[in-house]
């Protein structure tokens, strides 16, 4: 097969790795793809978000199946516009998508269709939301209602700071017409958990659950990033509750996007929070979760290139995959002063010597080549992942080789897996 992923971080250069091990592969092109990528895929300078683009690119290399790896081209109608050519995609439609491209779609959704989540109200106005605020009692999530980065929840644990956020968002618009809109909700204590489901529209296929830490700081502090790490498994996900979730969160969110005309197909990836009432949806996103893949991607033992093409065709998807024994872990090493701002093009060295770390695997997210050096070109700039015996063993070896690697301002949460290791 003739295959084509859209996309160029850190989630595609995974994708990339695993489906170039496929022996159904016949050639691997990549767009925009980067320095990564490049030792596995073709790479073609057409932006993710060109869809004309993609399509022409698509069209010129006869390509019969594309990866869509960011929310982006899937919120703008990638996968529409490929169909509609007679190419198969992988990934859901425009309409499809809105699970991720809108919150205040996504929540109502979840009350027509009984999938429990949190208690929240939907505003346009500040002064409305700050009041829904205090009738929380003061602490609150407030969500941009659009694509955000993976920035725009923030949990406000006084009124002072749900507040600003407010401000931020309805008035300041940091977001722009992301942020037009907003979402308030109640904020649920508990541990949080990524879970994982292929589906063709109908049937839901549960992968391996994963844990990623947002937060900038160790400990959990600091301001929301789009990931700094993550592990699978989660131990909090285990086989009981995997199949509650996949029974009252994910079926009744297929069937009833299916009932609204929405049919879903793609990979659903639904955060949740285990509390002590019992599992509630945070948000879905309509892709794998970066860094939860690049971990995901170690442990898949099937082949995904035929997953990814029964999903496209809308039929024939396996009770369950198979997944490796160990754990994986995934480390991002980001620029220093990210998520803000942050300088780029800062020379990257002790690559090398990463890599030849046993079971070790360094995926690219924000690089670049100049004058033929590798350099930084991102906030998360590089996701050191490895595979481990157990947690604890998989966290161990991606720090070792983290350690290996330099460049200016390097910054990476030195507790990624917390939650994992107190369990064991």
């Amino acid at each position: 097969m003739r295959v084509l992923l859209v996309g160029g971080g850190g989630r595609e250069h995974a994708l990339a790795w695993k489906l170039a091990r496929s022996p159904r592969l016949s050639a691997l092109y990549a767009a925009p793809g980067n320095p990564g990528i490049a030792r596995v895929a073709q790479c073609v300078p057409v932006r993710a978000d060109d869809v004309a683009g993609i399509v022409a690119l698509a069209d010129r290399e006869r390509i019969d199946l594309t990866v869509v790896g960011p929310e982006g081209p899937l919120a703008a109608g990638l996968v529409d516009a490929l169909e509609a050519r007679g190419r198969p995609a992988f990934g859901p439609s425009r309409v499809a998508a809105a699970l991720e491209s809108s919150k205040v779609f996504a929540k109502e959704l979840f009350v027509r269709h009984g999938v429990p989540t949190a208690r929240f109200r939907a505003f346009t106005e500040p002064a409305a939301a700050r009041a829904f605020v205090r009738e929380l009692g003061g602490s609150a999530v407030v969500k941009a209602d659009g694509l955000a980065a993976g920035k725009g929840a923030v949990v406000c644990r006084e009124t002072p700071e749900a507040d600003r956020a407010i401000a931020d968002m309805l008035e300041r618009r940091v977001f722009g017409e992301s942020g037009a809109r907003v979402v308030v909700e109640e904020l649920l204590e508990g541990e949080e958990v990524s879970v994982f489901a292929l589906t063709d529209g109908r049937t839901v296929c549960p992968l391996a659950s994963a844990q990623d830490h947002k937060a900038v700081l160790d400990g959990d502090r600091g301001p929301n990033t789009g990931g700094m790490g993550a592990y699978s498994p989660a131990p909090a996900l285990d086989a009981v509750l995997t199949r509650e979730v996949t029974a009252a969160v994910l079926e009744p969110t297929i069937r009833g996007m299916a009932a609204e005309g929405r049919a879903y197909r793609g990979v659903l990836f639904a955060g949740l929070m285990l509390t002590p009432a019992g599992v509630r949806v945070l948000e879905y996103n309509v892709r794998f979760g970066d860094p939860e893949c690049q971990a995901l991607m170690l442990r898949l033992a099937d082949d995904l290139l035929p997953l990814c093409q029964a999903v496209a065709a809308g039929g024939g998807l396996p009770p369950s995959v198979a997944w490796r024994p160990e754990a994986a872990a995934c480390v991002v090493l980001a620029s220093g002063g990210y998520p803000g701002e942050h300088a780029t093009g800062l020379p990257i060295r002790g690559l090398e010597r990463a890599e030849a770390h046993p079971g070790v695997t360094v995926f690219h997210a924000g690089t670049a080549r100049r004058d033929g050096d590798l350099v930084t070109a991102g906030g998360r700039v590089l996701g050191v992942a490895a595979l481990g015996a157990d947690i604890r063993a998989a966290v161990t070896a991606a720090y070792a080789a983290a350690e290996e690697i330099r460049f200016d301002g390097v910054h990476y949460r030195r507790d990624i897996g917390h939650r994992a290791l107190r369990r064991s």
